[in-house]
Parts: C-alpha cells; sequence; structure tokens
C-alpha cells in the first residue's frame, strides 16, 4: 500500500511517526472519496472510451459501458455505484429518452401509426410467449416466468446516439421502432404491476379502476398541456435562453415524476414529454442545440458508466446456474426481438438493413429491465441466481445493440430533403439586418434555421446612416451590441458568421450593397405588420431594398415579440404596383427579384 509517513520530534526527543494516507493509498485500499478524483476518473472514462472503442471501429457507447466495469465495484473498485452515481445516471437515462420523444414527430407517428402498433405488439408478445415457456422450463413458477419474461419485452434505446450520428432518425423504420418502443415498455411495466400485485394478493377491481384511467389521462394530459404550457411560456420568456433550457429539463422531471406517481416507469414520461415539446423546438434551433450537446456529452454517458459498473462479470463463474439461466434467457431474448423485427420487416417492406437497425435498437436492455427485476428481488418472488442471468444478459445486449446498429445502419438511406431544389443554394449566405433589439432574435433564429440546414454562412449586419452628419459614439456602441449578440446566438447553434458593420447614407442602400459585396444569397428582412401614410406614398427601406437587391429577399413578421421558435413568414407577392399597403394583410409590390414566402 501506497502510505505517507510523516516523522514529528516532540519535545522529550521521541519521534513520532503520523500515518498519510494520500490518494494512491486510497485507490488500493477502497472506492475513492474525494469528489474532485471522483469527477476527473468519470471525465477521463467519458473522454477516452468512445475514442479508442471508435478507433476499433466499434461504437463508441460499447467503450463507455466497459469503463464502467473497469472502474466499477467489480472491476478496479475505484468508484462505488453510490447515490450520487445513482442519480446521474437516473437523469441520464431520462435524457436519453427524451431526445429519443424528441426526435420522434406526432406527424411521423401518425403516418406510420401502423408500423409502429404492430411492431410494438410483436416485440412485447413474441419476447412474451418465448420468455415464458423458456423459465417454465428451467422450473420457474408460473408467476416468476412471466415477469421475466416482461424484462424481454421491454427494451432501452441505448444505440440511439448511433442513428443520430448517421443521420437517420427520421427513418420509416426507426420511427416505428420508436413508437414501438412504447406500446412495448407501456405494456411490459404494467406486466410488472399486475405481478407485483397479484404476487401480493392485491390484484383487486380498484388496481384496475385506478391504473387505466390514470394512464389514458396522463397521456391525453402530457401530449395536449405540455405544448400549451409552452407556447406560452416562450412568448413570455422567450428572450432569455436560461430560462428557456431550464423551463424544458423542469418540464421533463415533473412529467417525469408524476409518471412515477400513478405507478408507472418514469422513462415513458420523459420519452412522453419529448413527444410532447418536439413541436414547440425547431431541430436546428441554438436551444436544442443546447440540449443534445448536455445530453450527449454529459448525462447520457453518465447513465451508460452506471449501467456498467452493475455488470460482474465474475459471477457467472462462481455460480454455474447462472450461466445456464443467463444462457437461457439471452438465446430467449435475442430470438425472440429479431423475429419480431424480421416478421415487422417482412409485413412493411423494411429493407434487410433496416430491419437490421430496428433488431439492433430494441434487443438492447438496461434499466426498465434492470428496474423490474430489482423489484422481484425485493419481494423475493426470484432469485439471486435470476438476477445474475439478466445482469449478464445486459452485459450481452448493451454491447450488441449499438455494434449491430452501427453496422447496418450504414446501410439504411437517411429520408430525403422536404426543400425544394429550386431553393438550392439559396441559403449558403444569409445577410439578415439587425437594428432593433427586440426583435433581433426573431430574425436570428429565422436566419439560423436556413443557414444551418444547408451548412450556409449567417451574415449579421448593421447599417449606421451618416445621411444627417455625425456618428454619435452611443450609435457605435448599440452596433457594437447588436452584432456581438448576433455572433453569441450564431456560435450557440454552430453556425458559420460573419458580422458585418457598415456606415452609409442610406440603410437601404447600404444593405443592397453589402449583399453584393460580401455574395449574399439571401436578404431576410423583418416588416413590423403595417405601414404610415408617408411610408405609403414614398416606400419604405423593405421596398428600396426589394426594388434593388441583387439576390432573393425573405421578408417576415413575428406577431409575437417574444414568440421565438414559431415564427410567422407573411405572404408577399411579385409584380409592378406602387409599395406596401397598409394593414396586416398588405403585400410588397414592384419587384424585379422573386420574394421567398
Amino acid at each position: 500500500m501506497a502510505n505517507l509517513w510523516l516523522f514529528i520530534e516532540t519535545n522529550g526527543g521521541e519521534i513520532t511517526r503520523v500515518l498519510i494516507e494520500t490518494p494512491l493509498a486510497q485507490v488500493l485500499s477502497g472506492p475513492i472519496k474525494d469528489p474532485v478524483a471522483i469527477f476527473l476518473i468519470i471525465m477521463a472514462m467519458m473522454l477516452v472510451a468512445p475514442l479508442v472503442f471508435e478507433r476499433l471501429k466499434m461504437p463508441g457507447i460499447v467503450g463507455l459501458i466497459l469503463a464502467g466495469v473497469v472502474i466499477g465495484p467489480y472491476g478496479l473498485g475505484l468508484l462505488a455505484r453510490d447515490e450520487t452515481i445513482v442519480l446521474l445516471g437516473t437523469v441520464g437515462l431520462l435524457f436519453l429518452m427524451f431526445m429519443a420523444g424528441l426526435e420522434t414527430s406526432l406527424g411521423d407517428l401518425k403516418l406510420n401509426a401502423d408500423q409502429a402498433i404492430v411492431f410494438g405488439l410483436s416485440t412485447f408478445a413474441i419476447p412474451m410467449v418465448l420468455g415464458t415457456g423458456a423459465m417454465l422450463l428451467l422450473g420457474y413458477s408460473w408467476l416468476a416466468s412471466i415477469l421475466v419474461a416482461s424484462c424481454f419485452a421491454s427494451h432501452t434505446l441505448l444505440a440511439l446516439p448511433v442513428l443520430t450520428r448517421l443521420g437517420i432518425m427520421r427513418a420509416q423504420a426507426v420511427t416505428a421502432t420508436l413508437g414501438g418502443t412504447l406500446i412495448t415498455n407501456v405494456l411490459a411495466l404494467l406486466v410488472l404491476a399486475v405481478v407485483v400485485k397479484a404476487y401480493g394478493g392485491e390484484l383487486t377491481l380498484e388496481f384496475w379502476l385506478f391504473l387505466i384511467p390514470a394512464l389514458a389521462i396522463y397521456t391525453v394530459a402530457t401530449l395536449w398541456g405540455v405544448p400549451k404550457l409552452g407556447r406560452w411560456f416562450f412568448r413570455k420568456f422567450g428572450h432569455d435562453e436560461g430560462a428557456e433550457f431550464t423551463f424544458v429539463v423542469a418540464t421533463l422531471l415533473v412529467v417525469s415524476y408524476v409518471a412515477q406517481l400513478i405507478e408507472i416507469e418514469a422513462i415513458i414520461g420523459a420519452f412522453l414529454a419529448g413527444v410532447a415539446i418536439t413541436q414547440l423546438i425547431p431541430a436546428l434551433s441554438p436551444l436544442m442545440n443546447r440540449i443534445q450537446f448536455i445530453g450527449n456529452t454529459l448525462f447520457v454517458p453518465f447513465f451508460l458508466l452506471s449501467v456498467g459498473m452493475l455488470i460482474d462479470p465474475m459471477i457467472l463463474i462462481s455460480e454455474p446456474r447462472s450461466l445456464l439461466v443467463a444462457g437461457v434467457m439471452i438465446a430467449a431474448e435475442f430470438i425472440a426481438k429479431y423475429i419480431a423485427a424480421w416478421g415487422s420487416g417482412k409485413l412493411f417492406g423494411w429493407t434487410f438493413p433496416s430491419t437490421m437497425v430496428v433488431f439492433g435498437l430494441s434487443v438492447a436492455q438496461a434499466a426498465s429491465t434492470l428496474a423490474a427485476v430489482t423489484v422481484a428481488y425485493e419481494i423475493e418472488l426470484v432469485d439471486e441466481v435470476t438476477v445474475n442471468g439478466i445482469i449478464a444478459m445486459i452485459l450481452v445486449s448493451c454491447i450488441a445493440s449499438p455494434w449491430i446498429t452501427a453496422k447496418w445502419g450504414k446501410g439504411v438511406k437517411p429520408e430525403e430533403k422536404t426543400t425544394p431544389r429550386e431553393t438550392a443554394g439559396l441559403t449558403d449566405r444569409v445577410l439578415v439586418p439587425v437594428a432593433n433589439p427586440s426583435t433581433e432574435d426573431n430574425l436570428l433564429n429565422l436566419a439560423i434555421l436556413l443557414a444551418k440546414n444547408s451548412k450556409g454562412t449567417l451574415l449579421p449586419l448593421h447599417v449606421l446612416s451618416d445621411r444627417n452628419g455625425t456618428i454619435f459614439p452611443e450609435q457605435r456602441i448599440q452596433q457594437t451590441q447588436l452584432l456581438a449578440a448576433a455572433e453569441t446566438i450564431a456560435h450557440a447553434a454552430t453556425v458559420a458568421v460573419e458580422t458585418i458593420g457598415r456606415i452609409d447614407a442610406a440603410i437601404a442602400g447600404g444593405i443592397v450593397r453589402i449583399a453584393s459585396e460580401r455574395n449574399a444569397t439571401l436578404i431576410i428582412c423583418g416588416w413590423k405588420g403595417f405601414s404610415t401614410y408617408r411610408e405609403n406614398f414614398f416606400g419604405n427601406v423593405i421596398d428600396r431594398i426589394v426594388r434593388r437587391s441583387p439576390v432573393p429577399v425573405l421578408i417576415t413578421r413575428f406577431p409575437q415579440s417574444g414568440n421565438r421558435y414559431i415564427p410567422l413568414a407573411s405572404p408577399f407577392s411579385r409584380g409592378r404596383g406602387g409599395g406596401s399597403k397598409g394593414g396586416k394583410g398588405g403585400s410588397i409590390t414592384e419587384s424585379k427579384q422573386e420574394v421567398l414566402c
């Protein structure tokens, strides 16, 4: 043991030896207790493990799980799976399911509802039948067999980050899998609740009268109430980026907690929260970028490490029956999940790579499986051998799932973009004049959505007019602040940005000249929704930009200044006429350029 001894000479001339335990001694003698050292080891694993495994042509997710095994209590014992690890791992699991919900469009689910229902029911029923039969052959009771089979039926979408990286989250088969996951996990957890109540002799009519209405009310309230509340919040407080992110996380946790109150798993609530709130947050917005960045780089890796720390590879050697039970569980679960994926693929005409991606997604077992078997073990419905077999199944499935998904996901074609061909290249360099701090965020977010979709460049522009003489220092300060704010928002959304400050005799002339000088492909302007009599007679800035612009002009109006994520583009026509007409239904005419709507 590496210890540090301190020798102290006392007044009597005696030498006293004092033992000081170093961090290395703590490492060798037991789990590390120092918070800084714990966080250092975790962050090092998050950095190193994915990089090493990706160099070995394996998914980084596998590296994080195995890293958890190495540093966990059944490996080197560097870290204990204490309350902090459990807390962060739970939040990571909720984030994982939440981001799955964010990637799930209700419109896509409606279009693929038949596929989601068929796959969800088949990937639940087939493992239930095969699993129950297999466990009965091993000598388990009916209730224990049904409960273990429900563990096979549920699954954790462990390989979702792989799909996100491959860009196939909106593929038809993947959408069906996401919807099917919701169905099979809810049914599996209902089976768990029913079996536990039956084992305890509490399966009464009151139980059914509470659970079914509560689940129906909860689902409707989440999918209808969360969007309503979100729209109100973004309209009132959309100017505060920190408040937006906090609102989203709070919504996730509240919906998940309420799910537990009605005795269903929190991960179901997290998934529903993502489905409900996704319609409020555009996929390419800064807020979505923050959610995905924090989730994928911090919380989800915590969950994967915590799963690895649960696994004890030596248990199969020390308990021979565990090896038999684990082998039967793994075979039954893999065969059942493959039959469900293969049958659904044949029925709906999925390609073989798509079918294998569905199989890879649905084969992973983690949190819900552990939750179910833990509950069963605590009420003594299953023994330790069963728990060891479940853990072995989790280890194998967690390694196989991302590997299968990554291998066959490369053969799945991403969904085609819905952007019309005539707009290709239109958003390569988007010029957006910024002048009013209260509307700057709206215009910038719209410009960011367009530029990021085509991996283009954002060109925020502020023009100071010197027609009346001197430019005051306050005006220059405001120009600097507006452009700095625009650059910050663009960087938050990971969009290339080139800020432009200009002094010109006329605002419209400066905008048009900059569009030519900087090779802009599109100009975005904001319209207040009405025109004064003077503007109707002489024309306003937008009129002059449209008449002289060398590139298409997109004119937009935001009826709510604080509503950053639901912009409303006003329609403008092309033709000959006399400037902009007053009123909310007015239009810009006399344009030599096409005006985008």
